[in-house]
């Protein structure tokens, strides 16, 4: 495990240092040559004396970043505290089964099932039902109610026929609208209902 000890804003002295780099050892039964520790030592004289001294760890382990703080007396205080914290932290990463120790090609396909986008190999479902009062209103309304959302669609019922129609957002700029029916019984729209480029 590769170690770095820095200040921010302060001189570090390497008593100190030497204290971090043995600390931080106690790590390297659980991580590997590849993995990355950076201990960063800061002091805020505006905090009490009991947490003056803060010390930061950032932990890279396989790829994956872990983070701890931790304050003291003095800074040998403040890192033993954030060493403890850091380490339950990486045995916890270790155990854990995680989708980082399987395949990339096995990570992609879990990725794209998880958010929705695989290629078939699972069957789609309904995952979310929204249910909603709609009162009927007339088509410029659904249209001022849609911009208005910001939506894309809109579902409400035609005051004019009392119907449920979908009204939505056409690539061109200009709307569309749905209007469902049972079976056979469909009727065209009047031009006069069909006006400002709705079809």
């Amino acid at each position: 495990m590769r170690t770095i000890v820095r200040g921010k804003n302060v001189e570090v002295p390497d008593r100190v240092r030497d204290y971090a780099e043995r600390k931080l050892g106690r790590l390297e039964r659980l991580l590997d040559d590849r993995s990355d520790a950076t201990v960063e030592l800061s002091n805020e004289a505006h905090r009490s004396a009991a947490d003056a001294h803060i010390a930061d760890v950032t932990l890279v382990i396989d790829g994956t970043t872990i983070k701890s703080k931790a304050t003291g007396a003095s800074y040998q205080a403040a890192i033993d505290q954030v060493v403890d914290k850091v380490e339950r932290q990486a045995r916890d990463f270790k155990e854990k089964p995680r989708i980082r120790a399987r395949p990339e090609e096995e990570k992609v396909l879990l990725r794209k099932i998880a958010d929705g986008t695989s290629d078939g190999t699972r069957d789609r479902q309904i995952v979310k039902t929204k249910r909603f009062a709609i009162e009927p209103m007339f088509e410029e309304d659904a249209v001022a109610a849609m911009e208005d959302l910001g939506h894309d669609f809109y579902v409400f019922v035609n005051a004019e026929n009392e119907r449920v129609a979908v009204l939505y957002k056409r690539k061109d700029g200009n709307f569309g609208l749905i209007e469902p029916v049972v079976g056979g019984e469909y009727a065209p729209r009047s031009k006069a209902s069909s006006k400002n480029g709705r079809s």
